[in-house]
């Protein structure tokens, strides 16, 4: 089965070095021993994704230098959707703190350079989801008809974040005041998941990953909403490096979906949103279906030859 990963990032040099001696994930990377995961070119990551079967990996940026004084990573998300635009899907990162740059920062990003969306963190911008500062960036995604991902979760040691920040409840607000605006709600929106799981089955325009919480308490409620309530909102996510991504997708294969859900959270919903959809059924699915149809007309065929 094709695989759409919807938070992927390539495990370089550069990369884990970043993350390993950022202000923000460096007391993360000791609590989870990030040290065990090596690194690759991009080109050997590419290599391994096709493997795999993963066709395509949303890339997400991040920039939050007005208040952790770091510098974005935008420019290596950019890099990797130029050198392996069939591979990666970029998303921009964005300080809502730099108001009108950071809005033209996003226009560029999507018109010139080949990024497919815009990404945000609202505890690392220690700003409610629902903050004024953050709507005129929803205005542009909306006007660029490109999606957004918040990054939600327990913001595990990072310093000065507050988890109330991520709650969805407040995407909730601005699912409602952007209902053109195409939102994904990264790791569950956890730990609130039926709150998060009620806000993608009652917004028509928000989606959930689920990455890194597959198997934390009350995650089996995110299951049990896949198979009866909102087969068509959740999508795959690996959070590779934080999660090896190899481990993630043996991780879904022992979830209890439904097959048809499987298929849709590993490819079908993400095809969809990224604008891309109708290649699993022609590469996978249809040919199934075919496959099926050819068999069944061969058995009836052989059924009306005397022995």
């Amino acid at each position: 089965m094709q695989v759409i990963d919807f938070r992927f990032r390539p495990n370089t040099p550069e990369t884990l070095a970043g993350i390993q001696n950022s202000k923000m994930f460096k007391g993360l990377c000791q609590h989870i021993d990030f040290s065990k995961m090596k690194p690759q070119s991009v080109e050997e990551v590419v290599a391994d994704l096709d493997r795999f079967e993963v066709v395509r990996a949303v890339i997400t940026g991040r920039d939050c230098e007005t208040t952790y004084g770091a510098k974005s990573n935008n420019d290596s998300v950019i890099d990797w959707v130029r050198r392996f635009p069939g591979k990666f899907f970029g998303f921009m990162g964005l300080d809502p703190h730099k108001g009108m740059k950071a809005v033209a920062e996003l226009k560029a990003a999507v018109s010139d350079l080949g990024m497919h969306g815009a990404a945000v963190d609202p505890y690392l911008a220690q700003l409610y989801a629902n903050d004024a500062k953050y709507y005129p960036l929803y205005a542009k995604c909306c006007e660029l008809d490109v999606p957004i991902v918040f990054t939600t979760g327990p913001a595990t040691l990072v310093p000065g974040a507050i988890i109330d920040h991520v709650a969805p409840r407040y995407i909730d607000f601005v699912a409602r005041d952007f209902p053109e605006l195409k939102i994904v709600i990264s790791h569950g929106g956890y730990p609130w998941v039926n709150e998060a799981i009620i806000v993608a089955q009652r917004n028509k325009n928000v989606y959930i990953e689920l990455s890194e919480y597959e198997f934390s308490p009350l995650a089996e409620a995110y299951v049990q909403a896949a198979n009866t309530m909102i087969a068509d909102k959740i999508l795959y996510a690996s959070a590779h490096p934080f999660v090896d991504f190899r481990q993630a997708l043996k991780t879904y294969e022992t979830l209890p979906f439904k097959p048809e859900v499987r298929r849709k959270i590993m490819y079908d919903n993400a095809a969809g949103l990224l604008g891309i959809a109708g290649a699993q059924a022609a590469a996978d699915g249809g040919g199934d279906a075919r496959r099926d149809m050819v068999a069944a007309i061969v058995r009836e065929v052989l059924a009306r030859i005397p022995a």
